[in-house]
């Protein structure tokens, strides 16, 4: 067989599989993802800060590409995107897993941190999804699914950074639906409850230094209890994983996917206090108009 048959055979091959683009694939539910993917036939380009540790955690496959990322870096991602194109050809499924979480109350969170989780975690998928959006266009297809979060349904206590920006994040990635489906693009948000994932480790989470003596109590427990959820949380990542390979092959993917029990039951409880809020205060909210109007 000549190289330009085996080249030939290697990308047909390569068409009756999908591409998946993952990022935050060095450890926690990125791992879970890109293992999924690839037990389903699928080829898997897996991005973390160190790609020895991501072909480490996810083991040696001859449809993996480890490539070194930092989301918050525009042209490391645009770099990224490349190196997906010269393996595989295309990208079918890219997957806005990568994250941390600085935790604490708002006063004790110093500008600098709270920028800093809004650059990984917002601004993080946005520039990974601007990198691969030229090629889902080109091939008009593919699937954009963002990994959120029930902070981004409803915020909470001690979570003013994060759930800024998810909120961020949901309000993006909605908008940018319609902006895509026209060429074949779809979007899918994620919002998982408490999964058994790395992220309530010191490895992804920050605490803001207590200097503040109204909140210092408040702060004892609260770290306290989420240090005790650590590995302990409801949901399965492995779970998860398999669910989001069936939604990706579905023709149309749901726009937001409530993940786990407690998702569906912060979904349920955000909708009633929604139209409980709209009605309160229904005569007054609607008899705004000029009065020409």
């Amino acid at each position: 067989m000549t190289n330009q048959e085996t080249t030939a055979g290697q990308k047909e091959n390569m068409t009756e599989k999908k591409v998946w683009f993952i990022t935050g694939a060095g450890r926690g539910m990125g791992v879970d993802i890109a293992k999924a993917a690839l037990a389903a036939g699928h080829a898997v380009v897996a991005t973390g800060r160190n790609p020895e540790k991501v072909t480490q955690a996810i083991g040696e496959d001859k449809d993996l590409l480890a490539v070194q990322l930092d989301v918050t870096d525009p042209a490391g991602a645009a770099a990224a995107i490349r190196a997906a194109v010269e393996r595989f050809g295309r990208i079918d499924v890219l997957v806005n897993n990568a994250g941390n979480f600085y935790a604490g109350f708002f006063e004790e969170i110093t500008p600098d941190d709270f920028r800093t989780q809004i650059e990984t975690t917002m601004f993080g998928p946005m520039n990974v999804t601007r990198a691969a959006l030229p090629v889902l266009r080109a091939q008009r297809s593919g699937l954009v699914v963002t990994i959120s979060s029930t902070a981004g349904i409803a915020g909470g206590e001690f979570l003013t950074a994060y759930a800024a920006s998810k909120f961020g994040v949901e309000g993006w990635a909605e908008s940018l639906a319609p902006e895509i489906a026209p060429f074949g693009i779809r979007t899918m948000i994620v919002e998982p409850g408490f999964f058994r994932t790395e992220l309530l480790t010191p490895e992804s989470t920050s605490y803001a230094e207590s200097t503040i003596e109204d909140y210092a109590e408040r702060t004892r427990q609260t770290v306290a209890a989420w240090k005790g959820m650590n590995g302990l949380q409801g949901g399965d990542p492995a779970k998860l994983a398999d669910a989001l390979i069936r939604l990706a092959e579905l023709e149309e993917p749901p726009l937001r996917f409530a993940a786990g029990a407690d998702a569906v039951g912060l979904f349920d409880s955000r909708a009633a206090a929604l139209k409980e809020q709209a009605d309160a205060h229904r005569e007054l909210s609607s008899n705004l108009a000029h009065d020409d109007a």
